[in-house]
């Protein structure tokens, strides 16, 4: 008599006994990843399109009343579009304008400058040093401020279709205060919601790596944190200190010879490209002195141009390659500044 099997075989079902069954896959499907953009006030862009791009500067703002100076001025549409205009002419493509509501950020006017020059302008969110900020961060709850700076990534600033797209924190002289530290932790918050990018006032170069491991201990990567200021602390062992962190670094005084000859700032970064360092550098000029431009009527000042028409010439003779200039004034201004939206 046949034994049983031991192991029978499984039951052969015909496939229209499974048509009430679908991939679960297809029924939830894996977001697609967004992919990532560069926040400008006219929408956002591929990083791709960037271009040439200055990340720090001042295209409009003036101090408050109280600390009015004229010559910090600037107020003048027509010399914005003017000096964007030269700008553009000289080969840029971009600008990060790092003026915000407490230094009288003019977002219409940034609107109009991309309108009519055609240069990418990034607008900021955020807070100055507590010298210009601290009037206004001391009547707001970390509550208001974390929703005040969320719209405006998110809606627009100042009831006006233009967003930001980079999310500012500023310390002063020596110290992070205990109202810029409640910035930064802020900042951070809205970074981790959104994914903009967070840029950075030093005083002089202090306090740059109490910034990044105030902001690291917020969970803000590196890969999105730029140090501004430090070449105003042309210090070996600490620009290499901060280097090694792996933030983006701010070489954004460049014609100042008040404060640095362009020289020294030529072998910083020569220091830097040699330790391996030359994806984190980023080259402005933070021109926010009427004297600065030319379209004010100033001629003797440095202007838009002058990076690119006289400092970069200087780092090709000091023997820095086309690719590695690319990088400083395009690929590392579009990875500092792109973000996936959340």
């Amino acid at each position: 008599m046949p034994q049983p099997e031991t192991n029978p075989k499984p039951e052969t079902r015909h496939a229209d006994e499974y048509a009430h069954l679908t991939d679960r896959a297809a029924i939830n499907p894996k977001p697609a990843e967004r992919p990532p953009v560069i926040r400008t006030v006219l929408g956002d862009i591929s990083p791709d399109q960037l271009g040439i791009c200055y990340p720090h500067e001042h295209l409009f703002g003036k101090p408050p009343a109280a600390l009015s100076e004229p010559d910090f001025e600037l107020t003048d549409r027509d010399a914005a579009i003017a000096e964007m205009r030269m700008f553009r002419k000289a080969g840029g493509s971009a600008v990060v304008d790092m003026s915000t509501m407490d230094y009288h950020r003019d977002i219409e006017g940034l609107i109009e400058v991309a309108e009519q020059s055609g240069v990418f302008v990034i607008s900021t969110t955020g807070f100055n040093k507590d010298k210009f900020s601290k009037p206004h961060i001391d009547r707001m709850s970390d509550e208001e401020m974390h929703a005040l700076l969320l719209s405006d990534v998110k809606e627009g600033i100042d009831q006006t279709a233009g967003r930001a797209g980079v999310l500012k924190a500023s310390s002063s002289l020596n110290e992070i205060s205990d109202s810029a530290r409640r910035v930064f932790n802020v900042v951070a918050a809205v970074h981790a919601e959104t994914g903009v990018p967070v840029s950075t006032h030093t005083e002089i170069g202090t306090m740059a790596l109490e910034q990044v491991e105030l902001l690291a201990s917020n969970n803000v990567d590196p890969s999105s944190i730029i140090i501004g200021h430090l070449d105003r602390r042309l210090e070996k062992d600490f620009i290499l200190e901060v280097a090694k962190t792996g933030v983006f670094l701010g070489f954004d005084q460049i014609s100042k010879e008040k404060y640095f000859a362009d020289r020294s700032r030529i072998e910083m970064i020569l220091t830097l490209i040699e330790a391996g360092h030359e994806s984190q550098i980023l080259l402005s000029g933070d021109l926010a002195r009427r004297s600065y431009w030319p379209s004010y009527g100033n001629y003797g000042g440095p202007g838009f141009t002058y990076i690119l028409w006289r400092f970069i010439p200087w780092l090709r003779e000091a023997g820095v390659d086309v690719m590695t200039i690319n990088k400083l004034l395009v690929q590392n201004p579009s990875r500092a500044l792109s973000f996936v939206p959340r």
